[in-house]
């Protein structure tokens, strides 16, 4: 059992038999009365983000949640495979989870993967990837007060906005957070 007091970012615990991650943590003490514990939580089922204030005292379930190094193989359009690098075993999961990450996914990286009770829950990914430039639209220099873009396709099918220097075959690193160009490799 864990007590509100003990909440951190990142702690993993059942409220109500449903899983759920610390993302806030702010500890409250007002003039009277007991401290006031407001955090939001992540349920890590359906991604739902919710604020929810716990009382000095209030006990849960501390859930033991597993992360799991694992190598990137390949998709079939609904499920995504990896694999465990010290096990070597394969699991899948299904598209959704992944939602705006697929586009950085490569075959053979390596991501963290979150697991309970044998269910993958989370994938984390690195915060930059690198990615070859494989189409791109016509660069038309012309008279630019601030630095023009263009759209590029990556090897993934990413669409990322970036320099008009930028050009096919090229290999650029993009921020995985917000998913923009940052700099050619």
């Amino acid at each position: 059992m864990i007590d509100a007091n003990e909440l951190r970012k990142g702690t993993t615990f059942l409220l109500d038999s449903v899983l759920f991650e610390v993302l806030e943590y702010q500890h409250y003490k007002p003039g009277r009365g007991n401290a006031i514990i407001r955090t939001k939580i992540r349920n890590m089922r359906t991604g739902a983000i919710i604020p929810r204030n716990f009382l000095d005292g209030h006990r849960f379930e501390e859930a033991d949640v597993e992360r799991v190094t694992a190598q990137y193989l390949y998709n079939d359009g609904e499920f995504y495979y990896f694999m465990d690098t010290a096990t070597y075993d394969q699991s899948q999961t299904r598209a959704e989870l992944l939602a705006e990450k697929a586009g950085f996914l490569k075959d053979g990286m390596e991501v963290t993967l979150t697991v309970y009770e044998g269910e993958i829950l989370g994938v984390a990914i690195a915060l930059t990837v690198e990615l070859e430039v494989v189409d791109t639209e016509m660069a038309v220099v012309g008279d630019t007060a601030t630095g023009a873009t263009k759209t590029v396709i990556c090897e993934t099918g990413l669409e990322v906005q970036v320099p008009m220097f930028v050009n096919v075959g090229d290999v650029i690193r993009v921020d995985t957070t917000k998913g923009k160009y940052l700099t050619r490799a």
